[in-house]
């Protein structure tokens, strides 16, 4: 049986039907009833995720600069058939639809990313008026549909005009002056902001393994200084929408970090899974001469973590 590729557009339209349905849909899909009843905490928040190179398209309209996925998906081998975010989901002529398929959906929030170079082109200096007006428009679609926008600043794509992009201590800079620029210019509107969206993954995959933009395979010591520069950046850029933002404004990061958690609740154990995590969180995936390395991926017992053992399934 052969099935079509299907756009994410496409994917939204299915799912609000689907709500819209829900109420002629089974209770439950298997017909076994639940042990007990559950519910999501009161306050829980439904949502949907985007970033900006995936889905915004218009990649050289109203002056744009190019960004390091643009060269990077480019080049021919780096990615999946050769596709790049030239057109993408074409969320940049189409966002009025987008927030449509998000209110269909019932979703309250929606954690969206700003495209560097579609503000500032040339990573720093002259801004780009029609890159900044699509996102004050965005925010004011989403708010008329009363939906909250969540906004990460970086998801990736650094544009491609900052010379040496994260080997370079002066892209944190970089970060800093436009995380405040257009903080400021939405923070009377947008009270969440995160700063980078999964550090390893512009950092570690794309400076020391090579498959993510810019796609290089620097030495451990060169990788190190690229991770100190997104680490700096991060620090400089909270300041920044502190600095323009009312008080009262959520500022964190988005990650992907990895939670070990113990196999008896013990002590001994929960410190274990608790150091298990931080080893991990803080660079253990990038090097095998880590306590990751030595210990947990081999014999699931951290020989440098009190000698605990936790649960890493």
């Amino acid at each position: 049986m052969h099935m079509r590729n299907m756009t994410r557009r496409e994917f939204g339209k299915t799912l609000a039907a689907a709500a819209v349905a829900g109420a002629a849909l089974p209770k439950l899909a298997l017909g076994a009833p639940l042990a007990e009843a559950r519910a999501f905490p009161k306050g829980f928040l439904w949502g949907c995720s985007t970033a900006a190179y995936q889905v915004e398209g218009g990649a050289r309209d109203d002056g744009r600069g190019p960004s390091n996925w643009d060269i990077f998906s480019h080049t021919p081998g780096k990615t999946f058939q050769g596709d790049t975010g030239d057109v993408a989901d074409d969320s940049y002529h189409r966002y009025k639809e987008d927030v449509q398929l998000l209110r269909g959906l019932g979703v309250q929030t929606y954690r969206m990313s700003i495209s560097w170079s579609r503000v500032f082109p040339n990573g720093t200096g002259q801004m780009n008026a029609k890159g900044m007006d699509y996102y004050n428009r965005v925010v004011d679609e989403l708010l008329a549909n009363r939906i909250t926008p969540y906004i990460t600043l970086f998801h990736w794509d650094l544009p491609a005009a900052l010379r040496g992009g994260w080997q370079n201590r002066d892209t944190a800079l970089a970060f800093a002056e436009y995380a405040g620029f257009v903080t400021r210019k939405l923070g009377d509107r947008v009270n969440h902001f995160m700063t980078t969206n999964e550090f390893t993954c512009f950092t570690d995959l794309g400076y020391r393994e090579g498959r993510f933009a810019p796609g290089l395979q620097l030495p451990a010591t060169e990788a190190n200084q690229v991770r100190h520069h997104g680490i700096l950046a991060h620090g400089l850029g909270v300041q920044a929408i502190r600095a323009n933002t009312p008080r009262g404004t959520q500022v964190g990061l988005a990650e992907n970090a990895n939670v070990y958690v113990p196999v008896i609740e013990t002590p001994e154990h929960i410190d274990a899974a608790r150091r298990a995590t931080r080893m991990r969180v803080v660079g253990a995936r990038a090097s095998r001469r880590t306590c990751w390395g030595r210990c947990w991926s081999r014999t699931r017992r951290c020989r440098c973590c009190a000698n605990g053992r936790a649960d890493t399934s």
